[in-house]
């Protein structure tokens, strides 16, 4: 019988006791890191991933979530939804109720969720309107209300420079991203299951590497579990998750074969670079992760524990 282990990255701490709790019970890994995720996404503090996700460039709330199975590699996912705060439990849907597809996006996966029963709900908290707001106000003030009238030069330059201050706005201070959770259960079977509420004032549809298999997360039961937070473009292009399975393959410790996924995604040229960091579990239970910035941890939480550790992850520099 395998010792349960579950990890999730900054802010995964929120559903990682109801996920050990699970497991402890001899629950199933997609149960705990299910109930893990909703957890977080009903953390109205936390504003990127679900309710009170940041809204993207025009205002509204678009969630991506994903969950692969490591003994079959079954994978569900939906992307770009509006209207439903808990993402994950739709794409377990998905992997479970519709198996001919991996992926639904926006309205598809709307109507999917509908069909399925789950509940909607306003997903823009005040917080996050005003945090939207506030990041968005050099820009507003300098527009012009009018009516009945046609759009000028000005009106068109006015957008313009909008846009380009929405693609430079930095997330707002203190931890951000994309929430992780990789569950061993007592079977032996290992789950990867990521959520988000993707870039902050993204444009519209826009979908980033959490709800696309083998860069967002990645789950082979003969190798390991693994999840990417961060810059999603440069994960999918570098097909972020599977590399790391990949190097688990090849013998590489799991903090080295993450480490070694960012090394060469920081080869990638990108004007609009930011930090990716990833995690990795393997069928036996040893974990590790990798960053870009100095005092980047990971949470942990085996059978034993009474409460939630943190882990360092290792430091790679560009």
């Amino acid at each position: 019988m395998t010792t349960p282990i579950v990890i999730g990255s900054e802010r995964s701490e929120i559903g990682l006791p109801a996920a050990m709790s699970i497991l402890r019970d001899g629950g199933t890994a997609l149960d705990a890191v299910e109930e893990a995720l909703s957890r977080c996404e009903d953390n109205r503090a936390d504003l990127y991933v679900g309710t009170g996700g940041l809204p993207n460039a025009r205002g509204e709330v678009e969630l991506d979530a994903s969950v692969m199975v490591g003994s079959t590699r079954a994978f569900g996912a939906v992307a770009a939804v509006k209207g439903y705060p808990h993402p994950i439990s739709i794409a377990r849907a998905v992997l479970e109720r519709l198996p001919q597809h991996a992926l639904l996006v926006g309205q598809g996966a709307e109507l999917f969720a509908a069909e399925c029963g789950f509940q909607t709900a306003d997903l823009l908290t005040e917080e996050s309107l005003a945090e939207w707001r506030r990041a968005l106000a050099p820009a507003q003030a300098q527009s012009v209300e009018g009516e009945n009238t046609s759009a000028t030069s000005g009106d068109v330059a006015y957008r313009v420079a909008a846009l380009e201050l929405v693609r430079r706005l930095a997330p707002h201070e203190g931890p951000w991203g994309t929430i992780n959770v990789l569950a061993l259960d007592a079977s032996g079977e290992l789950v990867a299951g990521v959520s988000t509420s993707g870039y902050p004032y993204k444009y519209p549809g826009r979908v980033g590497d959490s709800a696309v298999p083998g860069a967002g997360n990645y789950c082979d039961l003969r190798y390991g579990a693994v999840a990417c937070t961060g810059r999603g473009e440069l994960s999918l292009r570098a097909t972020g998750a599977r590399v790391v399975v990949d190097r688990l393959a090849a013998g590489d410790d799991p903090e080295t074969a993450c480490a070694v996924m960012l090394e060469d995604a920081a080869c990638l040229p990108d004007a609009f670079r930011a930090e990716l960091r990833v995690l990795a579990l393997t069928p036996d239970g040893r974990h590790g992760g990798a960053a870009g910035q100095e005092g980047s941890t990971y949470a942990v939480m085996s059978a034993d524990d009474d409460a939630v550790r943190f882990r360092p992850r290792r430091v790679v520099t560009a």
